[in-house]
């Protein structure tokens, strides 16, 4: 019961954190206050802010679980930021710099103004905000696991009662967000990286004593007793998560990294273009923590009693290693809450994130262009419970479509990759082509997850599709393009 209290208190201590950071007006004054917090965010701000976004529950829960059942194809979680960093300190510069110099707060804005385009700007918000809610439902298994382990031997229904802490959680973030804007994940995302840290360097220190002889045994157990686990294609079924699988997950997924809403609101955040390019270096600090995490799952799979009847059991490997190495209360406290804001801090940024582009690029675009700034901030804001409330929803109604749908998540996010990486470089390319391109690469992740079931990752025969199909259609809009060279603001603005 102790360690349940002090996961409650440390979680609510946090989110009150959150209501404190926007107790300045000026948080929710405008679209660019609440939704990019002003682009006044200095470097170290900004590092914890994108690390708490993308480094998630789904992250720590996810990978650990993903380890514990299939072994190597994990390691592919390490080898994409490898890649995606790099790309991003080419590239995200660039968009930062054009939302910062046209008061940009999406990358759907920047879609928009780069093709003149309501449909590509449109296009891009609907496909970010569908592949995003069932991101954000999957941050609750880090919060309903928490209660789940937390409270065995506490509650008779301990699944419930992680069901009602899921709401009341959900409701409160909601709640900070709408009020503070993005101020709030990221002073919390401060609290949050700093217990991630903590909590994943003092497992990995103190595990390999409380379970064997020290690093040397635990290496040694992993090795010569599940040396499977330790070579592609691991422990998947019918072999499936091999080497190409592992090449083309870690290349999508590393294109894709910066492409999620949230991901994009991190980066615009930034009060220079300077902060944002240092940030892409000292990032893959996180990568790190990934290592650990990884690690954590073999080692769940060596210790821990097998579950074959519960195939959910993976899912919450992390928070069983820890309810059975540890005993002291106050310890486990501190872990499960963290586990838990990994969850809470980036869902709200995500939230965040979808209902700015339900605002901006759907409510403002589309059906009303004449909406005042502070008509569009409302809105904006409101939005966050109807995001809050379809996440919820779907979440606990319809749990096996969202996962089915989250695999498929960096697939179909990726498919935005031509209307914004190649239109920086591209300056011929025409709105019609990047909109039949991610038609046609959607429609082909989809088919390739229930139909062909090509080897490798869904994504990289998606994008393959996609950007095939831009560059063999293009030349039929060649004129369309010229046409908006000629009157693009944001294109000509760049040869300045």
């Amino acid at each position: 019961m102790t360690a349940f209290v002090v996961t409650c208190l440390i979680v609510l201590a946090v989110i009150f954190v959150g209501f404190l950071a926007g107790r300045d007006k000026a948080a929710r004054s405008s679209i660019e206050q609440w939704s990019v917090g002003g682009r006044n965010f200095g470097g170290l701000l900004v590092w914890f802010l994108i690390g708490a976004d993308l480094y998630t529950a789904y992250a720590f829960l996810g990978m650990t679980g993903y380890a514990y059942s299939f072994g190597a194809p994990a390691f592919f979680s390490i080898a994409y930021p490898v890649m995606a960093f790099p790309i991003a300190y080419f590239i995200i510069p660039k968009i930062w710099r054009y939302a910062s110099k046209h008061n940009l707060t999406t990358l759907a804005d920047y879609a928009r103004e780069r093709f003149q385009s309501k449909l590509v700007g449109v296009s891009v918000a609907i496909v970010s905000i569908v592949f995003l809610i069932p991101y954000i439902c999957l941050q609750l298994s880090g919060i309903t696991g928490v209660v789940q382990v937390a409270g065995q031997g506490v509650f008779e229904n301990p699944k419930a009662v992680g069901t009602v802490a899921l709401v009341v959680s959900f409701i409160l973030v909601a709640l900070y967000t709408c009020f503070s804007g993005l101020r709030a994940p990221a002073w919390t995302g401060v609290i949050k990286d700093l217990l991630v840290w903590i909590v994943l360097i003092t497992m990995i220190v103190t595990i390999p004593f409380i379970w064997f002889d020290g690093w040397g045994d635990m290496f040694n157990q992993i090795v010569t007793k599940y040396p499977e686990k330790l070579t592609l294609p691991g422990t998947s079924p019918n072999g499936a998560l091999n080497g190409f699988w592992f090449a083309t997950a870690s290349f999508i997924s590393a294109l894709a990294l910066f492409m999620w809403p949230h991901g994009a609101t991190g980066v615009l955040s930034s009060k220079s273009e300077e902060a944002v390019r240092k940030n892409t270096v000292f990032l893959s600090f996180y990568n790190v923590l990934l290592f650990f995490v990884i690690l954590l799952g073999l080692v769940a799979f060596i210790v821990l009693p097998k579950h074959p009847e519960d195939p959910s059991f993976a899912n919450f490997a992390l928070l069983h290693l820890i309810d059975a190495s540890y005993s002291n209360p106050l310890i486990q406290g501190v872990m499960f809450s963290t586990i838990m804001l990994a969850s809470l801090v980036p869902a709200s940024i995500m939230v965040l994130a979808a209902s700015n582009l339900v605002a901006t690029n759907i409510v403002k675009d589309i059906f009303f262009p004449n909406i005042s700034g502070k008509s569009q901030t409302l809105v904006a804001r409101l939005f966050v419970f109807v995001i809050t409330g379809l996440a919820l929803l779907f979440g606990i109604l319809f749990p096996n479509y969202l996962i089915q749908l989250q695999l498929e998540g960096v697939s179909g996010i990726a498919q935005i990759l031509p209307a914004i990486f190649l239109s920086l470089y591209w300056t011929k390319l025409a709105k019609t082509s990047v909109f039949i391109g991610l038609v046609a690469g959607i429609t082909m992740v989809f088919l390739n997850h229930f139909i062909f079931h090509l080897p490798g990752y869904d994504g990289f025969w998606g994008l393959l599709v996609n950007v095939v199909v831009v560059f063999a259609v293009n030349f039929l809009f060649i004129h369309e393009a010229e046409k908006n060279i000629s009157t693009n603001k944001l294109l000509l603005g760049n040869k300045n």
